[in-house]
Protein backbone atom coordinates (compact mmCIF):
# COMPACT_ATOMS: atom_id res chain seq x y z
CA UNK A 1 0.00 0.00 0.00
CA UNK A 2 1.09 3.36 -1.47
CA UNK A 3 0.39 7.05 -2.05
CA UNK A 4 -0.72 8.13 -5.40
CA UNK A 5 -2.44 10.13 -8.15
CA UNK A 6 -4.84 8.50 -10.53
CA UNK A 7 -7.25 10.42 -13.36
CA UNK A 8 -10.72 9.92 -13.41
CA UNK A 9 -13.31 11.38 -15.63
CA UNK A 10 -17.05 11.53 -14.29
CA UNK A 11 -20.34 12.99 -14.87
CA UNK A 12 -22.61 14.60 -11.86
CA UNK A 13 -25.48 17.49 -11.47
CA UNK A 14 -25.26 20.03 -9.53
CA UNK A 15 -28.15 22.40 -8.72
CA UNK A 16 -27.04 26.23 -8.72
CA UNK A 17 -28.54 27.83 -5.40
CA UNK A 18 -31.22 29.81 -7.75
CA UNK A 19 -32.59 26.59 -9.44
CA UNK A 20 -32.60 25.09 -5.62
CA UNK A 21 -34.62 27.46 -4.58
CA UNK A 22 -36.88 27.89 -7.90
CA UNK A 23 -37.60 23.79 -7.27
CA UNK A 24 -38.42 24.54 -3.58
CA UNK A 25 -40.70 27.71 -4.11
CA UNK A 26 -42.36 25.18 -7.21
CA UNK A 27 -43.42 22.65 -4.45
CA UNK A 28 -44.55 25.22 -1.66
CA UNK A 29 -48.61 25.54 -1.09
CA UNK A 30 -49.77 29.30 -1.91
CA UNK A 31 -50.01 29.99 1.99
CA UNK A 32 -46.23 28.22 2.51
CA UNK A 33 -45.09 30.52 -0.04
CA UNK A 34 -46.27 33.99 1.71
CA UNK A 35 -44.42 32.99 4.83
CA UNK A 36 -41.32 32.27 2.84
CA UNK A 37 -41.59 35.50 1.50
CA UNK A 38 -41.99 37.11 4.72
CA UNK A 39 -38.85 35.34 5.81
CA UNK A 40 -37.57 37.03 2.53
CA UNK A 41 -38.45 40.06 2.90
CA UNK A 42 -37.63 40.71 6.83
CA UNK A 43 -33.60 39.75 6.19
CA UNK A 44 -33.38 40.98 2.72
CA UNK A 45 -33.62 44.54 2.87
CA UNK A 46 -33.31 45.01 -1.52
CA UNK A 47 -36.60 43.37 -1.47
CA UNK A 48 -40.20 44.68 -0.83
CA UNK A 49 -43.80 44.00 -1.67
CA UNK A 50 -45.22 46.36 -4.61
CA UNK A 51 -46.96 49.81 -3.24
CA UNK A 52 -50.40 49.77 -2.26
CA UNK A 53 -50.49 45.57 -1.57
CA UNK A 54 -52.68 44.48 1.70
CA UNK A 55 -50.87 41.82 3.78
CA UNK A 56 -51.70 38.10 2.94
CA UNK A 57 -55.03 37.19 4.48
CA UNK A 58 -55.94 33.87 3.91
CA UNK A 59 -59.49 34.31 5.58
CA UNK A 60 -60.81 36.94 3.16
CA UNK A 61 -58.95 35.76 0.11
CA UNK A 62 -60.34 32.53 0.43
CA UNK A 63 -63.00 33.30 -2.36
CA UNK A 64 -61.41 35.59 -5.48
CA UNK A 65 -61.75 38.82 -5.17
CA UNK A 66 -63.54 41.54 -6.84
CA UNK A 67 -61.06 43.50 -7.56
CA UNK A 68 -59.08 43.93 -10.62
CA UNK A 69 -55.12 43.70 -10.99
CA UNK A 70 -53.21 46.66 -10.96
CA UNK A 71 -52.70 48.77 -14.53
CA UNK A 72 -48.90 48.73 -14.31
CA UNK A 73 -46.73 46.57 -12.06
CA UNK A 74 -42.94 47.55 -11.69
CA UNK A 75 -40.08 45.82 -13.94
CA UNK A 76 -39.06 43.40 -10.92
CA UNK A 77 -42.71 42.81 -9.97
CA UNK A 78 -44.32 39.51 -10.28
CA UNK A 79 -47.50 40.38 -10.74
CA UNK A 80 -49.26 39.26 -14.34
CA UNK A 81 -51.00 41.62 -16.01
CA UNK A 82 -53.94 41.26 -18.23
CA UNK A 83 -55.73 38.73 -16.12
CA UNK A 84 -59.45 39.11 -14.79
CA UNK A 85 -60.63 37.97 -11.46
CA UNK A 86 -63.93 36.32 -10.65
CA UNK A 87 -66.88 38.14 -8.60
CA UNK A 88 -66.72 37.55 -5.00
CA UNK A 89 -69.44 34.99 -3.95
CA UNK A 90 -71.01 37.02 -0.96
CA UNK A 91 -72.75 33.48 -0.21
CA UNK A 92 -69.23 31.71 0.97
CA UNK A 93 -68.54 32.55 4.58
CA UNK A 94 -71.90 33.57 6.26
CA UNK A 95 -71.29 31.03 8.74
CA UNK A 96 -68.24 32.93 10.19
CA UNK A 97 -71.17 35.38 11.68
CA UNK A 98 -72.23 33.26 13.76
CA UNK A 99 -71.68 33.75 17.22
CA UNK A 100 -70.29 37.01 16.59
CA UNK A 101 -71.75 40.27 18.88
CA UNK A 102 -72.62 42.53 16.86
CA UNK A 103 -74.32 44.93 19.22
CA UNK A 104 -70.97 46.87 20.05
CA UNK A 105 -70.22 47.61 16.54
CA UNK A 106 -71.02 51.50 15.34
CA UNK A 107 -71.80 53.13 11.94
CA UNK A 108 -67.97 54.15 12.15
CA UNK A 109 -66.46 50.46 11.35
CA UNK A 110 -68.16 51.06 8.16
CA UNK A 111 -66.63 53.95 7.12
CA UNK A 112 -62.95 52.76 7.92
CA UNK A 113 -60.91 54.20 5.91
CA UNK A 114 -59.71 51.27 3.13
CA UNK A 115 -56.06 51.69 3.74
CA UNK A 116 -56.59 50.76 7.27
CA UNK A 117 -55.11 46.93 7.27
CA UNK A 118 -54.23 46.74 10.71
CA UNK A 119 -57.24 44.31 10.79
CA UNK A 120 -55.93 40.68 10.95
CA UNK A 121 -59.63 38.85 9.83
CA UNK A 122 -58.12 35.38 10.55
CA UNK A 123 -58.36 35.83 14.25
CA UNK A 124 -61.87 36.67 13.62
CA UNK A 125 -63.08 33.68 15.53
CA UNK A 126 -67.14 32.69 16.29
CA UNK A 127 -67.71 33.83 19.91
CA UNK A 128 -68.44 30.22 21.47
CA UNK A 129 -68.53 29.53 24.88
CA UNK A 130 -66.67 26.12 25.76
CA UNK A 131 -68.64 22.88 27.43
CA UNK A 132 -67.27 23.41 30.48
CA UNK A 133 -67.65 26.83 31.25
CA UNK A 134 -71.61 26.75 29.62
CA UNK A 135 -71.96 23.52 32.46
CA UNK A 136 -70.37 25.78 35.51
CA UNK A 137 -72.55 28.88 34.80
CA UNK A 138 -75.49 26.23 35.39
CA UNK A 139 -74.40 24.75 38.18
CA UNK A 140 -73.54 27.99 39.77
CA UNK A 141 -77.31 28.74 39.45
CA UNK A 142 -78.57 25.87 40.98
CA UNK A 143 -79.57 25.33 44.68
CA UNK A 144 -76.20 22.88 45.89
CA UNK A 145 -74.46 23.16 48.45
CA UNK A 146 -70.74 24.12 48.00
CA UNK A 147 -69.70 20.60 48.57
CA UNK A 148 -72.09 19.23 46.07
CA UNK A 149 -71.30 21.81 43.45
CA UNK A 150 -67.03 20.93 44.17
CA UNK A 151 -68.01 17.33 43.20
CA UNK A 152 -69.79 18.22 40.52
CA UNK A 153 -67.33 20.56 39.09
CA UNK A 154 -65.04 17.12 39.78
CA UNK A 155 -66.76 15.45 37.04
CA UNK A 156 -67.41 18.48 34.85
CA UNK A 157 -63.64 18.46 34.61
CA UNK A 158 -63.59 14.21 33.51
CA UNK A 159 -65.42 14.66 30.43
CA UNK A 160 -64.18 14.88 27.46
CA UNK A 161 -65.09 17.59 24.30
CA UNK A 162 -68.07 15.37 23.64
CA UNK A 163 -69.74 15.41 26.90
CA UNK A 164 -68.80 11.80 27.26
CA UNK A 165 -67.79 10.28 31.14
CA UNK A 166 -65.43 8.09 30.01
CA UNK A 167 -64.02 7.49 33.62
CA UNK A 168 -65.70 4.77 36.39
CA UNK A 169 -66.89 6.04 39.31
CA UNK A 170 -64.86 4.03 41.38
CA UNK A 171 -61.32 5.27 38.98
CA UNK A 172 -62.64 9.32 40.30
CA UNK A 173 -62.86 8.31 43.59
CA UNK A 174 -59.40 6.98 43.92
CA UNK A 175 -58.19 11.06 42.72
CA UNK A 176 -60.18 12.16 45.98
CA UNK A 177 -58.02 12.23 49.01
CA UNK A 178 -59.21 9.85 51.64
CA UNK A 179 -59.92 12.18 54.38
CA UNK A 180 -62.39 14.19 52.24
CA UNK A 181 -64.87 11.73 53.40
CA UNK A 182 -66.14 11.05 49.71
CA UNK A 183 -68.03 8.08 48.94
CA UNK A 184 -68.92 6.67 45.60
CA UNK A 185 -72.59 7.33 46.54
CA UNK A 186 -71.92 10.83 46.31
CA UNK A 187 -70.08 10.76 43.30
CA UNK A 188 -72.96 8.80 41.75
CA UNK A 189 -75.39 11.90 43.08
CA UNK A 190 -72.91 14.27 41.54
CA UNK A 191 -73.17 12.50 38.31
CA UNK A 192 -77.17 12.78 38.36
CA UNK A 193 -76.54 16.46 38.21
CA UNK A 194 -74.20 16.63 35.56
CA UNK A 195 -76.79 14.50 33.68
CA UNK A 196 -79.81 16.76 34.38
CA UNK A 197 -78.08 19.79 32.81
CA UNK A 198 -78.16 21.41 29.40
CA UNK A 199 -77.64 20.00 26.74
CA UNK A 200 -79.43 16.50 27.12
CA UNK A 201 -76.90 13.23 27.03
CA UNK A 202 -74.51 15.20 28.83
CA UNK A 203 -72.11 13.23 31.65
CA UNK A 204 -73.16 9.75 29.40
CA UNK A 205 -70.66 6.63 29.76
CA UNK A 206 -72.15 4.83 26.48
CA UNK A 207 -73.84 6.08 23.71
CA UNK A 208 -77.03 4.31 24.85
CA UNK A 209 -76.85 6.40 27.85
CA UNK A 210 -76.36 9.46 25.65
CA UNK A 211 -79.21 8.62 23.64
CA UNK A 212 -81.57 7.12 26.49
CA UNK A 213 -81.20 10.75 28.45
CA UNK A 214 -81.68 12.72 25.79
CA UNK A 215 -84.96 10.85 24.89
CA UNK A 216 -86.28 11.17 28.36
CA UNK A 217 -86.29 15.08 28.65
CA UNK A 218 -88.94 15.11 25.51
CA UNK A 219 -93.12 14.48 26.58
CA UNK A 220 -93.93 10.57 26.96
CA UNK A 221 -95.94 9.06 23.76
CA UNK A 222 -95.84 5.76 22.29
CA UNK A 223 -93.25 6.78 19.86
CA UNK A 224 -90.96 7.97 22.58
CA UNK A 225 -91.37 4.71 24.80
CA UNK A 226 -90.62 2.64 21.42
CA UNK A 227 -87.53 5.01 20.80
CA UNK A 228 -86.51 4.46 24.51
CA UNK A 229 -86.71 0.26 24.15
CA UNK A 230 -84.99 0.46 21.22
CA UNK A 231 -82.04 2.46 22.60
CA UNK A 232 -81.87 0.98 26.12
CA UNK A 233 -82.28 -2.52 24.83
CA UNK A 234 -81.48 -3.13 20.72
CA UNK A 235 -79.90 -0.39 19.59
CA UNK A 236 -77.04 -3.11 18.10
CA UNK A 237 -80.01 -4.80 15.96
CA UNK A 238 -81.39 -1.20 14.98
CA UNK A 239 -77.78 0.13 14.12
CA UNK A 240 -77.72 -3.59 11.66
CA UNK A 241 -80.92 -2.51 10.63
CA UNK A 242 -82.19 -5.83 10.99
CA UNK A 243 -85.76 -4.10 11.25
CA UNK A 244 -87.63 -7.22 10.78
CA UNK A 245 -86.46 -9.14 14.31
CA UNK A 246 -86.74 -5.42 15.66
CA UNK A 247 -90.32 -5.77 14.73
CA UNK A 248 -90.49 -8.84 16.62
CA UNK A 249 -88.95 -8.34 19.66
CA UNK A 250 -90.69 -4.90 20.10
CA UNK A 251 -94.21 -6.30 18.69
CA UNK A 252 -94.56 -2.78 16.82
CA UNK A 253 -95.88 -2.31 12.90
CA UNK A 254 -93.75 -0.47 10.09
CA UNK A 255 -95.54 2.76 10.98
CA UNK A 256 -94.07 2.73 14.72
CA UNK A 257 -91.05 1.85 13.76
CA UNK A 258 -90.70 4.02 11.60
CA UNK A 259 -91.38 6.97 13.76
CA UNK A 260 -89.05 5.96 16.60
CA UNK A 261 -86.29 5.25 14.35
CA UNK A 262 -86.57 9.13 12.74
CA UNK A 263 -86.83 10.13 16.32
CA UNK A 264 -83.52 8.28 17.46
CA UNK A 265 -82.06 9.39 14.31
CA UNK A 266 -82.86 13.22 15.43
CA UNK A 267 -81.07 12.61 18.84
CA UNK A 268 -77.29 13.91 18.88
CA UNK A 269 -74.79 11.16 20.21
CA UNK A 270 -72.24 13.54 20.02
CA UNK A 271 -74.04 16.56 22.88
CA UNK A 272 -70.25 18.50 23.61
CA UNK A 273 -69.19 18.81 20.48
CA UNK A 274 -71.02 21.86 19.32
CA UNK A 275 -69.20 23.76 21.95
CA UNK A 276 -65.88 22.63 20.76
CA UNK A 277 -63.75 25.26 18.67
CA UNK A 278 -61.91 24.08 15.66
CA UNK A 279 -59.84 26.40 13.20
CA UNK A 280 -61.18 26.56 10.37
CA UNK A 281 -58.58 25.84 6.95
CA UNK A 282 -58.96 28.06 4.10
CA UNK A 283 -58.12 26.85 0.32
CA UNK A 284 -56.62 29.59 -1.93
CA UNK A 285 -56.98 28.86 -5.49
CA UNK A 286 -54.07 29.54 -7.59
CA UNK A 287 -55.89 29.70 -10.47
CA UNK A 288 -59.58 30.62 -11.76
CA UNK A 289 -61.95 28.52 -14.74
CA UNK A 290 -63.93 30.68 -16.81
CA UNK A 291 -65.66 29.50 -19.86
CA UNK A 292 -64.73 32.15 -22.58
CA UNK A 293 -65.71 32.15 -26.39
CA UNK A 294 -66.80 28.50 -25.51
CA UNK A 295 -63.21 27.51 -24.19
CA UNK A 296 -62.13 26.89 -20.86
CA UNK A 297 -59.37 28.75 -20.24
CA UNK A 298 -57.05 29.19 -16.60
CA UNK A 299 -55.91 33.29 -15.42
CA UNK A 300 -54.09 33.11 -12.31
CA UNK A 301 -55.74 34.30 -9.22
CA UNK A 302 -54.21 37.92 -8.45
CA UNK A 303 -55.07 37.40 -4.71
CA UNK A 304 -52.86 34.65 -4.85
CA UNK A 305 -49.91 36.31 -6.57
CA UNK A 306 -47.12 37.91 -3.84
CA UNK A 307 -46.24 41.37 -5.75
CA UNK A 308 -42.71 41.99 -5.29
CA UNK A 309 -39.77 44.27 -6.20
CA UNK A 310 -36.51 45.47 -5.76
CA UNK A 311 -35.71 48.31 -2.72
CA UNK A 312 -35.39 51.91 -5.15
CA UNK A 313 -33.62 53.55 -2.31
CA UNK A 314 -31.22 50.38 -1.64
CA UNK A 315 -30.82 50.44 -5.41
CA UNK A 316 -29.49 53.45 -5.89
CA UNK A 317 -27.19 53.57 -3.05
CA UNK A 318 -25.63 50.91 -4.22
CA UNK A 319 -25.27 51.83 -7.77
CA UNK A 320 -23.68 55.43 -6.70
CA UNK A 321 -21.36 53.74 -4.01
CA UNK A 322 -19.84 50.57 -5.88
CA UNK A 323 -17.82 48.47 -3.65
CA UNK A 324 -18.57 50.55 -0.63
CA UNK A 325 -21.83 48.89 0.36
CA UNK A 326 -20.95 45.54 1.83
CA UNK A 327 -23.16 42.17 1.15
CA UNK A 328 -26.13 44.47 -0.71
CA UNK A 329 -24.74 43.36 -3.75
CA UNK A 330 -25.37 39.90 -3.06
CA UNK A 331 -28.56 40.62 -1.00
CA UNK A 332 -29.36 42.41 -4.37
CA UNK A 333 -28.66 39.34 -6.28
CA UNK A 334 -30.77 36.86 -4.24
CA UNK A 335 -33.94 39.91 -4.55
CA UNK A 336 -33.66 39.06 -8.39
CA UNK A 337 -33.19 35.22 -7.97
CA UNK A 338 -36.43 35.29 -6.07
CA UNK A 339 -38.54 37.67 -7.87
CA UNK A 340 -37.87 35.69 -10.99
CA UNK A 341 -37.96 32.68 -9.45
CA UNK A 342 -42.04 33.15 -8.35
CA UNK A 343 -42.43 34.43 -11.49
CA UNK A 344 -41.51 31.05 -13.10
CA UNK A 345 -43.34 29.06 -10.50
CA UNK A 346 -46.69 30.91 -11.42
CA UNK A 347 -45.97 30.41 -15.20
CA UNK A 348 -45.63 26.92 -14.26
CA UNK A 349 -48.35 26.80 -12.88
CA UNK A 350 -50.49 28.09 -15.09
CA UNK A 351 -49.13 26.33 -18.58
CA UNK A 352 -49.97 22.73 -16.23
CA UNK A 353 -53.51 24.44 -15.36
CA UNK A 354 -54.76 25.03 -18.66
CA UNK A 355 -53.19 21.53 -19.56
CA UNK A 356 -55.26 19.82 -17.16
CA UNK A 357 -58.36 21.72 -18.57
CA UNK A 358 -57.67 21.11 -22.45
CA UNK A 359 -57.75 17.16 -21.30
CA UNK A 360 -60.54 17.62 -18.88
CA UNK A 361 -63.17 19.56 -21.05
CA UNK A 362 -65.60 17.14 -20.33
CA UNK A 363 -65.06 17.24 -17.07
CA UNK A 364 -66.25 20.95 -17.01
CA UNK A 365 -68.80 20.73 -19.54
CA UNK A 366 -70.37 17.47 -17.71
CA UNK A 367 -69.21 16.94 -14.36
CA UNK A 368 -67.11 13.93 -12.59
CA UNK A 369 -68.63 11.23 -15.07
CA UNK A 370 -66.97 12.56 -17.75
CA UNK A 371 -63.58 12.78 -16.39
CA UNK A 372 -61.21 10.76 -18.72
CA UNK A 373 -57.94 8.69 -17.33
CA UNK A 374 -55.22 11.28 -16.61
CA UNK A 375 -51.78 10.45 -15.89
CA UNK A 376 -48.55 12.88 -14.43
CA UNK A 377 -46.86 11.63 -17.82
CA UNK A 378 -49.07 12.88 -20.22
CA UNK A 379 -49.05 16.31 -19.09
CA UNK A 380 -44.85 16.03 -18.83
CA UNK A 381 -44.67 14.77 -22.43
CA UNK A 382 -47.19 17.66 -23.54
CA UNK A 383 -45.35 20.52 -21.80
CA UNK A 384 -42.14 19.05 -22.29
CA UNK A 385 -41.37 18.61 -18.46
CA UNK A 386 -40.40 16.08 -15.91
CA UNK A 387 -42.64 14.02 -14.64
CA UNK A 388 -41.71 15.29 -10.57
CA UNK A 389 -42.11 18.88 -11.77
CA UNK A 390 -45.96 18.28 -12.41
CA UNK A 391 -45.87 16.66 -9.59
CA UNK A 392 -44.66 18.93 -7.52
CA UNK A 393 -46.90 22.04 -9.31
CA UNK A 394 -50.29 19.52 -8.70
CA UNK A 395 -49.62 19.51 -5.07
CA UNK A 396 -51.36 21.75 -2.68
CA UNK A 397 -52.32 23.68 -5.98
CA UNK A 398 -55.88 24.45 -5.89
CA UNK A 399 -58.26 25.52 -9.29
CA UNK A 400 -61.36 27.22 -8.63
CA UNK A 401 -64.20 26.36 -11.09
CA UNK A 402 -67.70 26.67 -12.23
CA UNK A 403 -68.09 23.05 -10.39
CA UNK A 404 -66.07 23.67 -6.75
CA UNK A 405 -62.31 23.81 -6.04
CA UNK A 406 -60.15 21.01 -6.64
CA UNK A 407 -56.66 20.26 -6.03
CA UNK A 408 -54.80 19.65 -9.28
CA UNK A 409 -53.80 16.15 -8.15
CA UNK A 410 -57.31 15.91 -8.37
CA UNK A 411 -57.94 15.46 -12.47
CA UNK A 412 -55.44 12.95 -12.22
CA UNK A 413 -56.30 8.92 -11.45
CA UNK A 414 -56.28 5.54 -12.64
CA UNK A 415 -58.04 3.55 -15.18
CA UNK A 416 -60.49 0.80 -15.44
CA UNK A 417 -60.87 -1.23 -18.73
CA UNK A 418 -64.08 -0.86 -20.81
CA UNK A 419 -65.89 -3.74 -23.81
CA UNK A 420 -64.60 -1.52 -26.42
CA UNK A 421 -61.19 -1.80 -25.58
CA UNK A 422 -61.17 1.98 -24.08
CA UNK A 423 -60.64 3.40 -20.45
CA UNK A 424 -62.87 4.91 -17.63
CA UNK A 425 -61.44 6.93 -15.09
CA UNK A 426 -61.62 6.06 -11.61
CA UNK A 427 -63.04 9.47 -10.44
CA UNK A 428 -65.97 8.98 -13.13
CA UNK A 429 -66.88 5.26 -11.87
CA UNK A 430 -67.20 6.43 -8.41
CA UNK A 431 -69.22 9.08 -9.41
CA UNK A 432 -71.41 6.78 -11.19
CA UNK A 433 -71.74 4.85 -8.15
CA UNK A 434 -72.73 7.35 -6.48
CA UNK A 435 -75.60 8.02 -8.75
CA UNK A 436 -76.48 4.63 -8.76
CA UNK A 437 -76.69 4.42 -4.75
CA UNK A 438 -78.70 7.74 -4.72
CA UNK A 439 -81.31 6.81 -7.20
CA UNK A 440 -81.79 3.32 -5.59
CA UNK A 441 -84.54 2.42 -3.71
CA UNK A 442 -83.87 2.52 0.20
CA UNK A 443 -86.44 -0.84 0.52
CA UNK A 444 -83.65 -2.87 -1.86
CA UNK A 445 -80.62 -1.23 -2.28
CA UNK A 446 -78.05 -2.20 -4.54
CA UNK A 447 -75.24 -4.52 -3.37
CA UNK A 448 -71.87 -4.40 -4.42
CA UNK A 449 -72.49 -7.27 -7.30
CA UNK A 450 -75.54 -5.54 -8.46
CA UNK A 451 -73.53 -2.26 -9.23
CA UNK A 452 -71.04 -4.19 -10.87
CA UNK A 453 -73.17 -5.86 -13.48
CA UNK A 454 -75.16 -2.37 -14.00
CA UNK A 455 -71.89 -0.73 -14.84
CA UNK A 456 -70.73 -4.06 -16.71
CA UNK A 457 -74.59 -3.45 -18.78
CA UNK A 458 -72.60 0.40 -19.60
CA UNK A 459 -69.32 -1.48 -20.82
CA UNK A 460 -67.12 -0.95 -17.86
CA UNK A 461 -65.74 -3.69 -16.41
CA UNK A 462 -65.22 -3.28 -13.28
CA UNK A 463 -64.74 -6.29 -10.18
CA UNK A 464 -67.09 -6.72 -6.74
CA UNK A 465 -64.35 -5.70 -4.80
CA UNK A 466 -63.17 -2.60 -6.82
CA UNK A 467 -66.99 -1.40 -6.49
CA UNK A 468 -66.76 -2.32 -2.83
CA UNK A 469 -63.11 -0.30 -2.23
CA UNK A 470 -64.16 2.97 -4.01
CA UNK A 471 -68.02 3.23 -2.19
CA UNK A 472 -66.06 2.99 1.07
CA UNK A 473 -63.81 5.96 -0.22
CA UNK A 474 -67.36 7.72 -1.01
CA UNK A 475 -68.21 6.90 2.54
CA UNK A 476 -71.20 4.84 1.37
CA UNK A 477 -72.28 2.19 3.87
CA UNK A 478 -72.90 -1.17 3.28
CA UNK A 479 -76.18 -2.38 1.88
CA UNK A 480 -77.37 -3.49 4.88
CA UNK A 481 -77.27 0.01 6.42
CA UNK A 482 -78.58 1.37 3.85
CA UNK A 483 -82.12 -0.47 3.92
CA UNK A 484 -84.65 1.24 5.22
CA UNK A 485 -88.13 0.22 6.16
Amino acid sequence: MKPSLQLKLSQHLTLTPQLQQSIKLLQLSTIELNQEIERFLLENPMLEREEGEADFVPASAATPSAQQAPEQAPPESTAEQGNETPRQDGGEGSSEDEGIDWSNVGTGASSRSEDDDDVDYQDLQAAGVPLREHLDEQIALSPLSDRDRTLVRFIIEALDDDGYLHQSLEDLLELIPAESGVELDDLAIALHHVQNLEPAGIGARTPQECLALQLRTLAEDETRTLALEIVTRHLELLAERNFVKLKKLTGCDDEALRAAHALICSLDPHPGSRYSTSETRYVLPDVIVRKLRGRWTVSLNQDAMPRLRINRLYASLLQQNRGQTGGLGGQLQEARWLIRNVQQRFDTILRVSQAIVDQQRQFFDHGAVAMRPLTLREIADQLELHESTVSRVTTQKYMATPRGVFELKYFFGSHVATDTGGAASSTAIRALIRQLVEAEDSKKPLSDAKIAEVLGQQGIVVARRTIAKYRESLNIPPVSMRKSI
